[in-house]
């Protein structure tokens, strides 16, 4: 046998154990395939190399073996290792105008929010005096894409906390709290009609009755708007809800008085909290621990409970201030004798310091003398 022949015959043995080898393999696959869960995701690595690897097989001969993946996904993630290699749009300088700082964004909202009136180019001054370098076009594209709308249509558009802090000092608010009296003829409902003002939580009590009717929240209107009595001042904003017995007649007696009413939205009782607040803590601290049996005991109760709201008991919405304290809350604590003073019985207490007297010293007296 001629040395070609044998080296002929020699690479058809191998070829032929080659194919037996990749046919074995190919059955190793699908027997894998079958029992895998999903199919397989390679990380960018593995598609590298496999990439890498089947560049060097022949196109025809992989398409006559299986595969997990297609000669064509295989020398598509070859053309993307190719293409990444040669791309240079990273170097390249980025055309436009430059993006828009965050910090320069922040401020621009801030100052758009808190200054409803100020248009894109009054912002864009105020940016510029603080040490921004921007225009009126850049301001408006960061209010548009932040969903604030212009200038015209910021001025109408006043939050509600926006409005109490500009009326805070003239702002006062009023609602009804009904309690049961125990009479001989049955529990009777009484409705007690009260304001409350928001600056420093002064609670007036106005009326109680069984009949909250036309004619008497009329009365009560005037009783608050009297000029030496009254309430209620010219130039205050009371808030109440939408209740029926918040008359068109009680309104207008206010607005005669120079005192704006402003109906709270429907279900809203958040907006007014202190008022809210109020109903609560005279119910628990006081009613609720007491069995009226008149209407005369329920006046004295809540007159009794106005006092000591107003004038001894300590506010934490002010700071544990008490909002209008009487002479001896003001007064230097000293090393005074320590005095409860009670309230309905010892319902409610309240502790103070007695004053001290100054003793005049003999030493000084002598001297003076």
């Amino acid at each position: 046998m001629t040395r070609r022949k044998f080296l002929s015959e020699l690479k058809k043995v191998f070829q032929s154990s080659q194919e037996a080898v990749i046919q074995y393999l190919t059955q190793e696959i699908k027997i894998l395939l079958v029992h895998l869960a999903r199919r397989p995701n390679p990380t960018k690595a593995e598609k590298a190399a496999l990439s890498r690897a089947a560049k060097a097989v022949d196109p025809l001969y992989l398409e006559k073996t299986f595969n997990l993946f297609t000669p064509a996904t295989l020398y598509r993630w070859y053309r993307e290792l190719v293409r990444k290699k040669w791309d240079y749009s990273a170097r390249m300088k980025k055309r436009g105008q430059p993006r828009v700082s965050k910090a320069l964004e922040e401020l621009a909202v801030k100052l758009a929010l808190e200054n409803p009136n100020d248009g894109y180019p009054s912002i864009a001054n105020r940016l510029k005096l603080l040490g921004f370098e921007t225009n009126p076009e850049t301001v408006q594209n960061i209010l548009k894409r932040n969903g604030i709308p212009p200038s015209s249509e910021r001025i109408n558009q006043l939050s509600w906390k926006e409005f109490l802090d500009i009326h805070w000092e003239q702002l006062a608010a009023t609602d009804f709290l009904t309690w049961e009296v125990l009479t001989p003829f049955g529990l009777v409902t009484h409705y007690i009609l009260f304001f409350i003002r928001q600056l420093d939580r002064k609670v007036h009590i106005a009326g109680i009755t069984t009949n909250p009717n036309g004619d008497w929240m009329r009365q009560m209107a005037r009783n608050l708007t009297d000029p030496e009595t009254g309430f209620l001042k010219d130039g205050m904003t009371l808030l109440h809800d939408r209740d029926d017995k918040y008359t068109a007649h009680f309104d207008r007696i206010l607005n005669e008085c120079a005192i704006e009413t402003l109906k709270l939205p429907p279900e809203s009782p958040n907006l007014n909290a202190h008022a809210e607040r109020f109903v609560r803590s005279v119910k628990e601290q006081c009613l609720s621990r007491l069995m009226i049996t008149s209407e005369k005991q329920l006046r004295k109760a809540l007159r009794q409970y106005a006092e000591y709201f107003n004038h001894e008991r300590c506010h934490q919405g002010l700071g544990n201030r008490i909002p209008c304290p009487r002479e001896e809350f003001v007064q230097s604590p000293g090393n005074g004798k320590i005095i409860r003073k009670q309230r309905l019985g010892g319902l409610l207490n309240v502790y103070f310091r007695e004053k001290n007297e100054l003793k005049p010293n003999h030493h000084n007296a002598k001297t003076a003398a």
